[in-house]
């Protein structure tokens, strides 16, 4: 409990026990003592206590022009209520209100701190490594290429590579993940994550601004600037809703009286009832509430929401559009089938091995890991001698291995060279290899589908998404097996970035009036993309800058399936919304009515004030689960 909540608790414990002995003073003393005014004291005690806070924050509204607004009707309707003589109900209504105000300040508190989780990854100090002395300096001081030191139990200050050390990295506030991450040198250390273990020495890559922790802390403090229709609506309702009640209000109070000629005691008190019930408090408070612990609830899973339009809009959504590398597939590349007929599949390898050790395309990558597989990882013989290598740009490589003249890389390299290459059935990435000018077969090559994507795409057209699409750059064989595999209903293949902010751009004309897209990528090729949907979705954005900047919404891991996850909590934040509103405006529309025509009391009323905004509060806080 915060200091501010133990100190309401405190004033509505004192101000209870107050109000509890005068109900019982006026109840117990005999007629012919002074009752009134010992009563009135007492009561004014209660009142000033609970309520001085509320009567100040009036006052002070009052001159700065902000009339309208909850602490001027209840300050309104509680002094009025002391005018007509009904003490016990003027300081009932405060006391209420202000239990409503605890309730309201636990579930705020509630709802941030998964919020406040993923604020803590903000780093306090960074350990500068110069000529082998360290200096604890702030973040924001370090430059790119100079060396930190983070020791086990600190956070990682800065984006940077290890370069000494190897250790676990708890990622859980940024991802979710509970596992811890095994790192050592070579590997990318993200900003915001916890060392577990070993001491880390990291090389700087990227300034504290540019850093992950930076960009992702600056996008959760500006989420609450970006309202959902929802808030907007309730915003401008309470603008004009508040002045609209008082003018009924004193209308009630002084209208009938005048025309019907009755007392104007009974009318003023019906007036104050209407007051008391008109505040907008549930609106007000439990919507904003609502979408808080939503965006709370995504971050405490690794999905982090730009603002709760966002999160509105994702309830909407009915057509996704995927990248397909590094979205839909690992973007790894390994080694699926050998065919040779001249060779055995470990000669064919071996060759193809040897002649693209030199190169860093993931293909070539991917050939020398399958070979160090099938070799159980053991170095190249002695005997291996390589020599003359070649690199053709977009065609592959030529070198000489062990005396033989190979050729490793696209059909069209073979072709240009005038060999005779056979018609065979080609499945994923095709590298074709020739050694001494005469074919020796093909490698297929394929990009690893992640473990959940195909269960992901089933949970999308099982929440009654519409239309799955790819874009991709691949050849058109390869996305159209990819399609059918994970059954989406288009792929769009062998495009360009320029291509796919075409093709989204056709998708989003052809979409009917209401209906949302939503763009799913990897946040570095595809930020242009991203930014042109309707809401565009980055996974894997752990350290992605273009992720973080583009997306409206990041998903910190690499899982498709928490797209599904996205959508469902989404869906659920926005019930419990419309909810909210219903049983608010139902309520008081039918209190309301009832006070006008006399037929309740204050008590009614602090219920269809401030009980209804309790449970309100309390339904929004169902969001966080």
């Amino acid at each position: 409990m915060t200091k501010k909540q133990k100190l309401l608790l405190k004033k509505i414990g004192i101000a209870g026990a107050v109000f509890f002995i005068a109900v019982l003073f006026t109840a117990c003393t005999p007629a012919f003592l002074i009752k009134p005014y010992l009563s009135l004291f007492l009561f004014l005690t209660a009142y000033f206590i609970i309520g001085g806070k509320v009567l100040k924050k009036a006052a002070h509204n009052i001159r700065h022009g902000q009339i309208f607004d909850e602490n001027f009707l209840m300050a309104i309707a509680t002094i009025g209520a002391f005018f007509v003589g009904e003490y016990p109900e003027g300081v009932a209504v405060m006391l209420f209100y202000q239990i409503g105000e605890l309730f309201e300040s636990y579930a705020v508190g509630k709802s941030r701190k998964s919020i406040a989780t993923l604020m803590q990854i903000r780093p306090d100090f960074a350990n500068l490594l110069t000529d082998g002395t360290i200096t604890e300096v702030e973040p924001q001081t370090v430059h790119i290429g100079d060396l930190i030191l983070v020791k086990p139990g600190e956070k990682i200050p800065l984006d940077g590579i290890i370069t000494e050390g190897a250790s676990s990295l708890d990622t859980a506030a940024l991802t979710g993940e509970a596992l811890p991450q095994e790192v050592t040198a070579g590997d990318r250390a993200i900003s915001g994550c916890i060392n577990l273990s070993g001491t880390l020495t990291i090389r700087v890559t990227k300034e504290f601004g540019d850093s992950t922790v930076a960009k992702i802390l600056d996008m959760v403090e500006n989420a609450s600037s970006k309202k959902a229709k929802a808030e907007n609506f309730i915003s401008k309702f309470a603008k004009y809703y508040t002045p609209v009640v008082v003018c009924l209000a004193l209308f009630l109070a002084f209208l009938p009286p005048l025309f019907l000629s009755e007392p104007f005691g009974g009318w003023i008190y019906r007036a104050l009832n209407f007051l008391v019930v008109s505040c907008p408090c549930a609106l007000v408070i439990s919507i904003p509430l609502g979408f808080f612990g939503g965006i709370g609830g995504a971050a405490k899973k690794g999905i982090l929401m730009k603002g709760s339009n966002y999160l509105e809009a994702l309830a909407h959504a009915d057509t996704f559009v995927f990248d397909k590398t590094g979205t839909l597939t690992k973007g790894n590349f390994k080694v699926t089938g050998i065919f040779s007929e001249s060779y055995s599949k470990e000669e064919l390898l071996s060759f193809a091995a040897l002649a693209e050790s030199h190169s860093s395309h993931p293909i070539a990558l991917s050939i020398r890991e399958a070979y160090a597989v099938l070799e159980s990882g053991t170095p190249k013989s002695a005997s291996d001698s390589l020599s003359e290598v070649t690199e053709l740009a977009g065609f592959g490589v030529r070198a000489d291995v062990n005396g033989h003249e190979v050729m490793v890389g696209r059909k069209k390299l073979l072709v240009e060279q005038n060999l005779a290459v056979p018609d065979l059935p080609e499945h994923g990435t095709c590298v074709f290899i020739a050694i001494d000018r005469q074919f020796a077969g093909i490698i297929s090559i394929e990009d690893e589908i992640k473990p959940d994507t195909a269960d992901a795409m089933k949970n999308l057209k099982g929440l009654g998404i519409r239309k799955l699409v790819m874009l991709t750059g691949d050849k058109k064989e390869t996305g159209e097996t990819l399609a059918k595999q994970l059954g989406l209903d288009a792929a769009h293949t062998e495009l360009l970035p320029a291509d796919k902010v075409t093709h989204l751009e056709a998708l989003l004309e052809t979409q009917a009036t209401g209906h949302t897209l939503a763009y799913v990528g990897d946040g570095i090729n595809d930020a242009p993309v991203l930014a042109r949907a309707d809401i565009g979705i980055a996974m894997g954005g752990l350290g992605s800058d273009a992720a973080i900047e583009a997306a409206d919404i990041v998903i910190m891991t690499d899982e498709p399936s928490k797209l599904a996850e996205a959508i469902r909590l989404s869906r659920y934040t926005l019930t419990i919304v419309h909810q909210n509103v219903v049983f608010a405006i139902g309520v008081k529309v039918l209190v309301l009515i009832l006070s006008a025509l006399g037929m309740t009391g204050m008590w009614l009323a602090v219920f269809a004030d401030v009980g209804v905004c309790v449970l309100a509060i309390l339904n929004s806080m169902r969001a966080l689960k």
